[in-house]
């Protein structure tokens, strides 16, 4: 796989020449871009799950309601800060902020666009980058499930150690898949930076297609499908989202690790959620969307990938994979704890096993080119992942009547009332009814009068 490096595209050398300024006003507008992002993103959840539940979702205050998530979270600042008497009360305090910086630190190895000229500056549009900047995303994953852990600890309550708990597990068994996912786009891209993996899918390749030479797609989505789908979906479960928000589960833990935050600590936690979502969301774009490169067909256009115009592409792509976990939210319900750890460990894992040893196959085979091998063993790797993800793990039990369960009941059991509900009337209906309504007289078996009512 021949990669050919543009111009505009950065590299480690171009790192660290800046002035302390630029670095500055780099750090300002990712942090900025953060935190706009979630208030946008709430915004936006709220909205688009409205929609597909047929309500209109937040729209009064302000223009087509875009103030209400700042609303919430002015009303969440002036509301009562609460400490229980149980609870560790350093670690309590700073479990909130752990989070939030560990989600806002990744975003300091995301590239949002190409080499660009800043006040007369040519800089890449991204804070930093280092030759292991995808092992820096890893760890920032990894400490931000830290703040949820010690915060369900340090509340001195069942419910939150509970939830505490559950994100342990749901870390440990999800963030394996994930790193093997990555370990796919180390092995194509030959790089662990992430301004060089967005550069390896830039690339121009050819696919032969029965003797016919076809431009080939060099985004890892699809060259590397399999890992992409693998690696979305552990992102869901570490950022603790619906299907797999089993740390919150606010049907079973109250509202989990977060039962007894209030005020503002309470708000950096949902904070923290939305910035997850939304940094994880830039990794995948990065690692296998092609990052801030635009999309075809936009790039038959020879200004697509150069000046400010890539952060346009970065940030809609941004925004689609933003959608999709509202949509998902939206649409499935939340998985059982065994459903969910088995799911982990006895499927993502041994697909993604498999699908790393058949990629390391085609890394060492020769005579068949790179990007045919990848597609070829790939898409049907995704088939079979997709074939399992949905496929019925066991047959629908037949469901017995009502009545047939109640016959299998044995002798001498409590009694039941009428299966039909059908309750005799009370007394005193049957005097209303009688009084209401002609009695119908007639002659019983026996001879005497008999009464009907």
């Amino acid at each position: 796989m021949n990669v050919i490096y543009l111009a505009q595209d950065p590299t480690l050398a171009d790192f660290g020449r800046d002035p302390w300024w630029l670095v500055l006003i780099k750090v300002v507008v990712a942090f900025v871009f953060a935190v706009l992002a979630t208030l946008l993103g709430v915004w936006f959840e709220r909205r688009v799950v409205g929609f597909m539940q047929v309500r209109p979702g937040p729209n009064q205050v302000g223009p087509f309601g875009l103030l209400q998530t700042l609303a919430d979270g002015l009303k969440m600042a002036f509301k009562e800060d609460i400490l229980p008497k149980a609870a560790d009360k350093v670690v309590y305090f700073f479990a909130p902020t752990i989070s939030v910086i560990c989600a806002v630190t990744a975003l300091s190895v995301v590239p949002f666009g190409p080499m660009v000229s800043i006040f007369g500056h040519w800089t890449p549009l991204q804070v930093t980058d280092v030759s292991v900047a995808v092992l820096v995303l890893l760890a920032c994953s990894s400490m931000g499930i830290y703040g949820i852990v010690l915060g369900g600890w340090a509340s001195g309550s069942t419910y939150p150690l509970l939830g505490g708990l559950r994100s342990t597990a749901q870390m440990i068994s999800y963030e394996v898949a994930m790193g093997l996912s990555i370990v796919a786009v180390f092995m194509t891209a030959g790089t662990m930076s992430t301004s060089g993996i967005v550069a390896a899918q830039g690339h121009g390749t050819r696919l032969t297609v029965f003797g016919t030479e076809l431009p080939a797609p060099g985004w890892y989505a699809i060259l590397l499908l399999p890992s992409f789908i693998i690696f979305f979906i552990a992102t869901v479960g570490e950022t603790n989202r619906a299907p797999f928000d089993l740390p919150e589960a606010e049907s079973e833990l109250v509202a989990g690790f977060m039962t007894e935050y209030s005020s503002l600590k309470f708000a950096l936690f949902m904070l923290s959620e939305y910035v997850s979502m939304v940094t994880m969301s830039a990794v995948t774009t990065t690692l296998f969307l092609g990052g801030w490169r635009a999309p075809w067909p936009i790039t038959l256009w020879s200004g697509a990938n150069s000046g400010w115009w890539p952060m346009l592409w970065f940030f809609g792509k941004v925004l689609i994979l933003v959608f999709v976990f509202v949509w998902l939210r939206g649409t499935l319900p939340r998985l059982r704890y065994d459903q969910f750890m088995r799911f982990g460990w006895k499927v993502l894992l041994p697909i993604n096993l498999v699908w790393i040893l058949a990629l390391s196959g085609i890394r060492v085979t020769s005579g068949w080119e790179r990007t045919d091998r990848l597609i070829a063993i790939g898409v049907p790797v995704a088939v079979l992942l997709l074939f399992v993800l949905f496929w019925p793990s066991r047959k629908p039990e037949q469901v017995r009547t009502l009545q047939e369960r109640v016959d299998e009941r044995p002798a001498g059991s409590f009694p039941l009332p009428p299966m039909d509900l059908q309750v005799p009337p009370s007394p005193r209906t049957r005097r209303v009814v009688a009084e209401r309504e002609p009695a119908n007289v007639g002659v019983g078996s026996d001879g005497s009068d008999e009464k009907e009512v």
